[in-house]
């Protein structure tokens, strides 16, 4: 009778009162929410979520979603549709939105876009994957495909992600479709255009052309709204390289300065038609260096990037900063002077690190032979196994260096952490002879 009367209860209160009846927190929400790129009166863009303006503040990976919102980001990224039931679920839970792209396959890696049935199998599987995800309330907008421009010839390509695009808005009408280049040219502009109309935007991948983005997207002629697909430190592609073309990288203390640089010159400052942006990598991953791309050590630690994106993000600098690298150097020289050694021939190498908040700093060193596996366009590369023996520490940013014996190249890191899970970290480049 109880039971009954509960029944009862519920289904009055269900008819009379819905909203009280079924009022669940947002974040528990099954339905998907309506994302829209729109022209304002003035001519200028705005991307919409639900009905109110969207600034997208993201981040390229999976790991670590909670910092991302904890920082003052709000969504991420994808390069395919792998454990993303799982990403979606936790971009949710942490009240952020994923951009979510279909893995297209690429002209680099041997797919042909003159093969009709190949063409039309990937658009079918690119159908499945639309279908199973699209109602997520989540998702933020499609990527078709991940730098299909890189090393390519066959502007057929450009049809292909026409029709993916014409498909998700006949099953989807409640997500944008993009596609995301590397760089932006005049030539691929002219092809989408002419050949991808059904795109709703454009997005580019861009390192140090970050700065100058604003202005290449106008003498490209691309006419519409656009987000910034990724962008980071110099690339290894960009910046000084050594006498046997080792690309150098920037120190974490030169990358915090870039990073804010590049992005207070160029995204905010082309809010009509820039949407937002996604930063390159919350995570960590090997390419040319553990340590180029990603805004994570291999061990979770923070960079002094983090601090700039926290400041970007929210215009609040963290409490707890992390350790400034002023200076490292290898025989006395600089990682873009060319450092040859001889093998067995002991050398000092010195860090000079601060940190804002006075912390005690631990040192960490690594000597690793030059990265032999190189591939193109973010495509996963081999960590090289480190050398041990080869070093004798003295603290504080202070050790010497028994230079290998075989001929190579090689690289020297040091790792100074404050103990509250931020690193300085930087790397300097040498030749053995």
């Amino acid at each position: 009778m109880i039971r009954l009367r509960v029944f009862l209860f519920l289904l009055l209160l269900a008819v009379f009162a819905p909203g009280l009846a079924i009022a669940q927190p947002a974040s528990a929400s099954s339905a998907p929410v309506k994302v829209e790129v729109r022209r304002t009166s003035a001519g200028t863009y705005q991307l919409q979520r639900g009905g109110k303006p969207y600034f997208i503040k993201g981040a390229g990976g999976r790991d670590y979603l909670d910092r991302l919102a904890a920082y003052g980001g709000n969504s991420v990224r994808t390069w395919d549709t792998e454990t993303a039931g799982p990403l979606l679920t936790n971009a949710q839970q942490q009240g952020l939105t994923v951009l979510m792209c279909l893995n297209v396959a690429r002209e680099r890696h041997g797919f042909s876009y003159d093969d009709p049935k190949a063409v039309a199998a990937q658009l079918a599987h690119m159908r499945e994957q639309v279908l199973q995800y699209k109602d997520h309330p989540a998702v933020l907008m499609w990527g078709i495909g991940n730098e299909l421009n890189l090393s390519y010839k066959n502007p057929k390509v450009w049809d292909a992600v026409n029709d993916i695009a014409k498909m998700i808005h006949e099953i989807d009408p409640n997500h944008p479709a993009t596609t995301i280049l590397a760089g932006v040219a005049k030539k691929e502009v002219d092809y989408l255009k002419q050949r991808a109309p059904a795109l709703d935007l454009l997005t580019i991948n861009t390192y140090a052309d970050l700065l100058i983005l604003p202005r290449q997207i106008r003498e490209a002629g691309w006419p519409g709204a656009y987000v910034v697909g990724e962008w980071g430190p110099t690339g290894h592609w960009e910046g000084p390289q050594t006498p046997w073309k080792a690309s150098v990288e920037e120190t974490s203390a030169a990358k915090a300065a870039v990073y804010q640089a590049r992005y207070e010159a160029s995204v905010p400052q082309d809010a009509d038609k820039c949407l937002g942006s996604y930063v390159f990598l919350w995570g960590q991953k090997q390419e040319r260096t553990p340590t180029w791309y990603g805004l994570f050590t291999e061990t979770g630690q923070e960079t002094e990037v983090m601090d700039v994106l926290q400041y970007l993000w929210t215009q609040k600098w963290p409490t707890n900063r992390a350790p400034h690298l002023v200076s490292f150097r290898l025989n006395g020289q600089t990682a873009t002077d060319g450092i040859y050694l001889h093998p067995n021939v002991p050398v000092p190498a010195v860090a000079t690190v601060t940190d804002p908040n006075a912390d005690p700093l631990t040192y960490r060193w690594e000597l690793l032979p030059e990265s032999t596996d190189l591939k193109e366009g973010g495509d996963r590369e081999a960590r090289p196994q480190p050398l041990d023996g080869r070093l004798t520490t003295a603290g504080n940013g202070l050790a010497t260096l028994r230079a290998p014996v075989a001929e190579g190249a090689y690289r020297l890191f040091v790792y100074a952490t404050d103990g509250h899970d931020n690193v300085a970290t930087a790397n300097i480049p040498f030749y053995v002879k």
